[in-house]
């Protein structure tokens, strides 16, 4: 790469407009599918902002683009980027995800002190705890069962909840905001109040740390603002913004996985027999499992960069298709087939570069409880209606089943 012009540079593609419809169950897109075949690094429109804006879709084009210092999160604040949404579903005055070094290094060092293998070896007995206790009541009320409602929406909020700092059995007054926050749907007024109610509850506990230090999220952060690392904005922007992704995307991601086995029953059934690969089959499900619609946020070029022989000028923005690279054909053999087995580089589902989720450890760790949990126990799991009649997600930017009924 470099970022003088070649001789041979390519002439800019056409520009494609992408209207990211809703794609059945866990079918790859066949807008990116299309794409990573013939036009790799492409020109888009998306439905709302204005102008285009570069598509990289290849997975070693999207590791280059995610860790080149030349593209910026911060520079994309105040643009009209053509966009998915109609609004920014984070903040971009105050979190991780609208910045860069070194205000994003020392939000993110902050941050990842609550991130230890130590905090995780924490909080998996609960986890698993909680599940033991939300399929108990799933197996007391009978079959068919809901997975969806009984296990995989309230165990991450469960879990995102006391690793923020609530008390164990407090998370069911949080339920439900997380899900309107990262709508596509412009609802505007049901987004503010759940903003707002989630943002009442993040300052609670922020105060309550001040007065009562814990070795939790909240504590750590109300720490950090006592030392001046951090504003108290920073510090409630950080805690929403876990919160809000971390129970909304392994609720989908978990429940996109557990459909995945129940329609690969060999599959399920080697994890029964081989519960040592667990750890292995769930790096492969969160490479297989299409876990978001279209893409996320952009970069701006600071300069000008070439990419695959294109130049993406300074001030371009660049979108990377992570659902695409972890389906990159020249990195993952047979990339549409589920192989417990595969060998070689690791997948993108949690990004890459200074953006690397933070939450990975959490979101591996929810996966492993709740798969080995619903596989453990019930033996006999099966869905309840024809695979084609589960119902997925709609309008959303994380996809995943609404529903996923079952019978034991």
């Amino acid at each position: 790469m470099t970022c003088s012009e070649p001789a041979s540079a390519l002439p800019p593609p056409e520009v494609r407009p992408w209207a990211v419809d809703d794609v059945p169950a866990l079918d790859p897109d066949p807008f990116l599918d299309e794409v990573l075949r013939e036009e790799p690094v492409t020109r888009i429109t998306l439905p709302y902002g204005s102008g285009d804006a570069w598509l990289v879709t290849r997975y070693e084009d999207v590791r280059f683009v995610t860790s080149d210092p030349r593209f910026s999160r911060e520079q994309v604040v105040g643009c009209g980027v053509t966009s998915m949404a109609p609004h920014p579903v984070a903040s971009q005055t105050a979190g991780l995800q609208y910045t860069d070094p070194p205000r994003h290094s020392r939000l993110r060092r902050v941050v990842a002190r609550a991130f230890t293998a130590r905090s995780m070896d924490r909080l998996r007995p609960l986890a698993e705890r909680t599940a033991h206790r939300l399929l108990d009541a799933m197996e007391e009320t009978g079959p068919p069962g809901d997975l969806m409602e009984h296990l995989h929406t309230p165990l991450p909020i469960a879990v995102d909840c006391y690793f923020l700092g609530a008390d164990e059995d407090d998370w069911r007054s949080w339920a439900g905001n997380s899900e309107a926050l990262l709508s596509k749907a412009d609802e505007e007024e049901r987004n503010r109040a759940a903003r707002e109610v989630t943002r009442g509850r993040v300052v609670d506990l922020l105060d309550r740390r001040r007065a009562e230090p814990r070795d939790d999220l909240a504590g750590v952060l109300a720490q950090a603002t006592a030392a001046g690392e951090i504003s108290d904005d920073e510090a409630v922007s950080l805690a929403m913004a876990i919160y809000v992704s971390g129970g909304h995307a392994v609720r989908n991601n978990s429940g996109s996985m557990m459909y995945a086995l129940l329609t690969h029953p060999e599959h399920a059934e080697r994890l029964r027999r081989e519960p040592h690969l667990l750890p292995r089959a769930v790096e492969e499900l969160f490479r297989y499992v299409p876990h978001r619609n279209g893409v996320g946020i952009p970069r701006i070029a600071t300069e000008d960069v070439e990419i695959g022989g294109h130049i993406i000028r300074k001030g371009d923005a660049v979108y990377n298709a992570y659902v695409a690279a972890n389906r990159d054909p020249g990195v993952f053999p047979d990339p549409d087939v589920l192989d417990f087995d595969r060998d070689g580089p690791g997948h993108l589902a949690f990004g890459h570069g200074p953006h690397f989720c933070l939450a990975a450890l959490m979101a591996r760790m929810e996966a492993e409880v709740m798969i080995g949990t619903v596989l453990g126990r019930f033996p006999g799991l099966r869905l309840a209606v024809p695979a084609e009649e589960v119902e997925f997600q709609r309008q959303g930017l994380i996809r995943g089943p609404r529903s996923l009924p079952v019978v034991w």
